[in-house]
């Protein structure tokens, strides 16, 4: 493989349009496909998804195996090994430990003398959680999703994922589910998926919210649905931007590169350095290493579309290109990675040091890796608890609170003729008792 090495501005010139609007794109075949599914999903149910299943994963399900058993989920623990089901514990703790932390509780605050305003927060009632499967099984993703919403306290949670060739579901899967508490497992996957946690059918409740990840089949559909049920943020490829000085170790900036390019011949790679050198040398470890992956000719297509090398003239024209790129992960390899945080106001994560790869919240350290791509970290957060919850705005007064500023209360709504507002202050103000 061959890698250029651009200046910012011919970065800019050159693919500013496919970076800022990266992911954004969905043809109209797609949209017509993705239509007619869910509207089949509408008026079919059961009947649908069968169908879809068949046709896409080659799978025939039954309305009765359409949902995992008490026996698939115990079986699943005789498939992976015991140091698994520990990893899946210690990652469980670990994310558990940050989303608690993320938890509101009921405040007031005195904003005029005798005039109090709070807010306390409910969970939302039911949620869905979609998994994807085909290139690999995602049980971290089960973690990130489920456990944000057991701690926000959502009562329901239903988890769809497409089945293997087999017409079961991955074992990791499985077991990551039965570990946090989630038995409403389906083995659907697909648009067909999200538009029966959407919409319900006779064999999957519907739900409040969809979250999740998946291809641009998922995320269409849950854009098509997002008007009768609320979802996270929209998805697309993987990506990853690193942010290095001559300090930098090659290797270690190859391998991150690779491991995002891993996830998806779409993903994007990008590497951002004032060092010429660094850059050269991160090539030749790029060039020594991908011919030995397991996963090369997926890694090959990204960084063959996606992949990025982009000398900087100094870090303030890089944090610059930073914000405007907006990437889901951000690594920030230079000698003090604290510094930078203050001018970094878009991207999805931030890891900083040499210590700090993806792959640590991607899987274990206990950050979210639902995260925004496509340059939505200009507007969107990774998932959290917030997500599964809704604040409700609380207000009492006393009666001298009130007296004090009814004056004020009545100029307004005298201005907007709304003249029982103030008289529904006035009536509690006359001493008629």
């Amino acid at each position: 493989m061959e890698f250029k090495i651009y200046t910012l501005k011919e970065a800019h010139s050159y693919l500013k349009e496919k970076l800022v609007n990266r992911g954004r794109t969905r043809s109209i075949e797609v949209m017509d496909k993705v239509t007619k599914i869910v509207s089949d999903v509408r008026k079919y149910g059961d009947a649908a998804l069968i169908a879809f299943t068949k046709e896409f994963d080659r799978v025939e399900l039954t309305p009765e195996s359409i949902k995992v058993s008490i026996r698939e989920i115990e079986n699943a623990y005789s498939q992976v090994s015991k140091e698994f089901i520990n990893a899946i514990k210690l990652a469980k703790a670990n994310i558990e430990k940050f989303h608690t932390l993320q938890l509101k509780t009921l405040w007031f605050t005195e904003t005029s003398k005798g005039i109090f305003v709070g807010q306390k927060y409910a969970p939302i009632s039911s949620v869905g959680i979609y998994v994807p499967g085909g290139r690999a099984s995602y049980p971290s993703t089960v973690l990130m999703a489920g456990i944000p919403a057991k701690v926000a306290g959502v009562s329901e949670i239903v988890l769809c994922s497409p089945p293997d060739l087999k017409g079961g579901l991955p074992p990791p899967i499985l077991v990551a589910a039965n570990e946090i508490g989630i038995t409403k497992i389906f083995k659907v996957g697909g648009a067909q998926a999200i538009a029966a946690m959407a919409y319900g059918t006779e064999t999957i409740p519907r739900v409040e919210k969809i979250v999740g990840p998946g291809n641009i089949y998922v995320t269409t559909a849950k854009l098509i649905v997002s008007s009768d049920v609320r979802i996270d943020l929209p998805a697309g490829p993987s990506e990853i931007l690193i942010l290095a000085d001559a300090s930098a170790n090659p290797s270690f900036i190859a391998c991150d590169l690779m491991a995002q390019a891993e996830h998806d011949p779409n993903a994007y790679c990008i590497l951002l350095s004032d060092s010429n050198i660094l850059i050269n040398n991160v090539i030749e470890v790029l060039k020594s290493r991908i011919p030995c992956s397991d996963r090369r000719e997926i890694i090959e297509r990204a960084l063959d579309s996606n992949s990025l090398f982009i000398q900087v003239a100094n870090m303030g024209e890089a944090l610059s290109f930073i914000n405007d790129f907006a990437p889901e992960h951000l690594e920030l390899m230079v000698k003090d990675p604290f510094k930078l945080i203050p001018n970094i106001r878009n991207s999805g994560a931030i890891f900083l040091g040499e210590m700090s790869p993806v792959a640590l919240g991607d899987l274990i350290a206990g950050s979210n890796h639902i995260l925004p791509t496509g340059g939505y970290a200009k507007t969107y957060s990774g998932l959290s608890v917030n997500d599964f919850l809704k604040s409700i705005d609380l207000v009492y007064a006393t009666k001298e609170g009130l007296k004090g500023v009814s004056d004020a209360l009545s100029k307004i709504a005298e201005s907007e003729k709304l003249l029982e507002h103030k008289k529904s202050v006035d009536v509690r103000l006359k001493d008629e008792r």
